[in-house]
């Protein structure tokens, strides 16, 4: 039986400890702590400094998966409710062939009568043979049957108890083995540190809902309900977990001769048995476990490394480009990996560098605009500082002039150059809507006819389509496309003499939309063709100067590549000369968008 009147062992643990702490005062204690203490801050460094927060979720979250499948492992092991399955098969097996050898090797007891084999085979289980007042009795006598259980239990290690009708004990396997001096289990070892706290983790693992286990004394032999059933006839078979969280299996069988129950045989695992057997399986499981969490940390880091070293060097790139916004940086390229890595890769690098051109865009544009404003600016100042050495009136009203020709040019500058710095923005806020260019070009055509914009030159339109009513329809805002028209309509009145015209042509080509601006001007030099959609080139030697800012065609340039089209200009072939040199009969502006 479990002794536990036994002093605590934890008590005399605490004591040697406090003891050894009052004595060495803090000396053993840095000595003990000190090296873990060491070890549990370089690990939080390298932990820190090796691997970055997305690393860190992608091992945890691997290693939970797996932490999860082994313990449920553990915990729900088939391996363990079949081990106790069969180990309750062979104790009932071998306690009945134990109970018939002790049945067979019990004590007959007579009064001088004479026994009828026949009828003993036909008594049932609980009737003893007699008649008149005779009796028999078929006691177990302890003396007799010890040797044959000593013989049967000891290659099984397993212990057996003998009880006789009334629940008493007749006779135990322990005191068998203690009389002929073999080791007998500890029933009140002081445990360890080590397995006080294995205790409570086995019991939780193995009790579920198993009863616990007590020994009950050499008189309570029927508190065990199988050996009860057992004095009843009946064969059955219990698992209970003892205080020490150890699975115990017990089985009981009726001792019976010539059918009649003489007494009852409990056979029962040791304690540690079957845990033993389970620990190693666990063990088992544990080392398979390790070897797959190292397996799976070495994936996970690699994986990390593909994921969260790329992204940490383009965060680094970005914050970089955010700190040195003058000063390029290249963003790393993954685009060779094909993937969502190599995909922000690229759209970081195309981004970037949008951004350098936008900042380079708007610092030419500033350059620009502060040149282009500085001259009129100094030939205003040039004539209002002149204005007071005038002599004449003459010479008074030519500074006037120039002095109003320089407001009315900054004007149109400074209008202009808001109309530009303002169209990025406006294409970002307004939503493209589909836009129907036969009735916008209709409308610029007939408003143009009616100004002439102080030309007079006629325009006219012509839209080559599949039938009369075909439309022509791109995605965009009719407002700056009709600005664009509108320039390209106004610089060819400009150039053409009056009575001539202007002719417009729509027509569809290859997916897109082509708007042709023909006039009969002296046409465009060759090495300015590319030059006029630049920001404040002007090439008009007819028209005097400051007359243009120079941004018209530049600002429709911006709008139709903002609509993913192309504008270009091109000089239309004449007739040969005499010399049969080709001539230009006029300048031809082409413009082509995305048909919807």
């Amino acid at each position: 039986m479990l002794d536990r009147t036994q002093p605590d062992p934890s008590s005399n643990a605490e004591d040697v400890v406090a003891h050894g702490t009052s004595d060495h005062e803090d000396k053993p204690v840095a000595k003990a702590w000190g090296p873990l203490n060491w070890l549990k801050r370089a690990g939080q460094f390298f932990f820190a400094l090796s691997f970055s927060s997305l690393t860190r979720r992608i091992v945890s979250l691997n290693l939970a998966g797996l932490v999860a499948l082994v313990a449920s492992i553990l915990y729900l092991s088939q391996f363990r409710a079949g081990l106790i399955d069969a180990r309750a098969q062979s104790l009932l097996v071998q306690a009945e062939i134990i109970a018939g050898a002790i049945g067979a090797s019990a004590t007959v007891q007579t009064n001088a009568i004479t026994v009828d084999p026949d009828r003993l085979l036909d008594l049932k289980l609980g009737e003893s043979y007699g008649g008149m007042d005779d009796s028999l009795d078929f006691p177990i006598n302890p003396e007799r049957v010890a040797p044959v259980l000593s013989t049967l239990i000891s290659p099984t290690k397993t212990r057996a108890r003998i009880f006789d009708p009334n629940g008493s004990v007749l006779l135990d396997s322990r005191d068998l083995d203690s009389v002929r001096g073999f080791p007998l289990p500890p029933l009140s070892q002081k445990p360890g540190l080590v397995e006080r706290m294995m205790v409570p983790v086995r019991t939780y693992l193995n009790r579920g809902d198993l009863p616990l286990y007590r020994e009950l004394g050499r008189e309570n032999g029927k508190g065990y309900v199988e050996v009860a059933d057992a004095l009843q006839g009946q064969k059955r078979s219990m698992v209970r977990v003892d205080a020490r969280g150890e699975v115990i299996v017990s089985v009981a069988v009726p001792v019976q001769r010539a059918r009649a129950i003489h007494g009852a045989l409990m056979l029962s695992t040791q304690g540690d048995e079957i845990d033993q057997m389970v620990t190693a399986e666990r063990l088992a499981i544990l080392k398979v476990g390790g070897v797959a969490a190292a397996v799976m940390i070495m994936l996970s880091l690699l994986l990390a490394s593909t994921i969260a070293g790329p992204v940490r060097r383009l965060a680094d790139s970005a914050e970089r480009v955010r700190r040195r916004i003058k000063t390029r940086v290249e963003i790393p390229d993954f685009t060779r990996r094909r993937d969502e890595i190599g995909h922000l890769s690229g759209a970081l690098r195309d981004m970037t560098s949008a951004l350098y051109k936008r900042i380079e865009a708007i610092e030419m544009f500033a350059a620009d605009v502060a040149h282009e404003l500085k001259n009129p600016l100094t030939s205003l100042r040039s004539a209002v500082e002149t204005m007071p050495l005038a002599r004449n009136e003459t010479s008074r009203a030519r500074l006037l002039e120039v002095i109003e020709h320089d407001v009315k040019r900054l004007d149109r500058l400074i209008s202009d150059i808001s109309d530009a710095s303002r169209l990025d923005a406006e294409l970002q806020r307004q939503d493209a809507i589909p836009v129907d260019l036969r009735r916008l070009l209709g409308t610029l055509v007939a408003v143009a006819n009616e100004t002439k914009l102080g030309h007079d030159v006629a325009v006219e339109a012509r839209f080559e389509g599949r039938s009369p009513t075909d439309t022509f329809s791109v995605t965009g805002h009719d407002s700056r496309l009709g600005q664009v028209v509108s320039n390209l309509l106004s610089n060819a009145q400009s150039f053409s003499e009056a009575g001539s015209k202007v002719r417009l042509t729509c027509r569809r080509a290859r997916g897109e939309i082509e708007i042709v601006v023909d006039d009969d001007g002296p046409g465009i030099r060759d090495d300015a063709l590319e030059r006029i959609f630049e920001r404040f080139y002007t090439d008009r030697p007819h028209q005097g100067f400051g007359q243009n800012s120079g941004l018209g065609l530049s600002i429709s340039k911006q709008i139709v590549d903002a609509h993913g089209g192309r504008i270009w200009a091109e000089n239309r072939a004449g007739p040969a000369d005499e010399d049969g040199a080709p001539t230009v009969a006029g300048a031809r502006f082409v413009v082509r968008l995305p048909a919807l």
